[in-house]
C-alpha cells in the first residue's frame, strides 16, 4: 500500500496527543499501546531491548509518564516527520519534537529527535522498533536532573 505524508503525519499526531493527554491524571495506554506491534524493539545508547504489547508495556507506560511528570514534562509536540520507504509495508520514520518543561517555573523547550520503524498491517501503521538519543544525558544538560 503506497502511503503519502499525511498518513505519517497523522499517525504522530495521534501518537503525541496519546502522550499529552498521559502526562495528566492518569496514562491513557490503550491510546499509546494501538501505536505500537504486539512485539518490538527499542534501542539507545548502550541498550537494546526487546517488548511485548501487555500489561507489562503498560506498567511500563505508568512508570515512565510519573517520571516524565516529575521532571516537569508538559507537552510535546511533532516538529517534523521524515519517512524513508523500506519496502512496500515497512518504513523508517525520523520524527522531530519539540517538547515543552517547567523548570523551576520557567518554560524550558528542548527539541530532540526519535527514528522509527513503522510496519502497515491491515492498513494500519505500527510501531515494531525506535531507536532513542541519550535522554537522560540530554536531562542533565538543561539541568531537569542532576546524577
Amino acid at each position: 500500500m503506497t502511503r503519502d505524508q499525511s498518513d505519517f503525519e497523522s499517525f504522530f499526531e495521534g501518537y503525541v496527543e496519546a502522550y499529552n493527554r498521559s502526562l495528566g491524571d492518569s496514562v491513557d495506554h490503550e491510546a499509546i499501546q494501538t501505536h505500537f506491534s504486539p512485539s518490538f524493539i527499542g534501542a539507545g545508547p548502550g541498550t537494546l531491548m526487546t517488548g511485548d504489547n501487555d500489561e507489562a508495556f503498560a506498567r511500563t507506560l505508568e512508570k515512565g509518564f510519573a517520571f516524565y511528570k516529575s521532571i516537569g514534562t508538559k507537552k510535546m509536540n511533532v516538529t517534523s516527520v521524515q519517512i524513508t520507504d523500506i519496502d512496500e509495508s515497512h518504513y523508517l520514520a525520523k520524527v522531530h519534537y519539540s517538547a515543552e518543561y517547567d523548570k523551576d517555573g520557567e518554560p524550558l523547550t528542548i527539541p530532540f529527535p526519535v527514528s522509527y520503524m513503522l510496519e502497515d498491517t491491515e492498513g494500519q501503521l505500527r510501531i515494531f522498533g525506535f531507536i532513542a538519543g541519550d535522554e537522560m544525558a540530554l536531562y542533565r544538560q538543561y539541568g531537569l536532573i542532576s546524577d
